[in-house]
């Protein structure tokens, strides 16, 4: 091969490395528009479920403890596609939620010996 046939196909190979690239960006794009399309349809059904004392206490705990929130999140949703929670849900049963939950918790203590 000559000199001009080797950077020809270096050309194309950058070129095809590029394009990979891009097409890789475009669908972590994609991903991360629904992402946000499915958080905010979350978001808007926790606000028709819950008091906005309750969201409150919701996003307070939150901060603190993201993984239980969002699980608890989706189970008030599934309670409520069940109609099996008053709505708008008060801050009170909220509260006597979260702490039915709490208690469920397993404590584990480790004692030296």
């Amino acid at each position: 091969m000559s000199s001009s046939e080797d950077e020809l196909e270096m050309l194309k190979q950058r070129r095809m490395a590029e394009m990979r690239r891009r097409a890789a960006a475009g669908e972590e794009d994609q991903i991360e528009r629904a992402r946000q399309q499915a958080e905010a349809k979350k978001d808007n059904l926790l606000r028709s479920i819950l008091s906005p004392e309750a969201r409150s206490r919701l996003q307070n705990l939150k901060m603190v403890r993201p993984d239980f929130c969002e699980q608890i999140e989706l189970q008030l949703i599934q309670l409520a596609q069940a109609q099996r929670l008053p709505i708008p849900l008060s801050d009170d049963h909220l509260r006597q939620i979260l702490s039915e939950l709490q208690n469920r918790k397993r404590d584990i203590r480790i004692t030296r010996i």
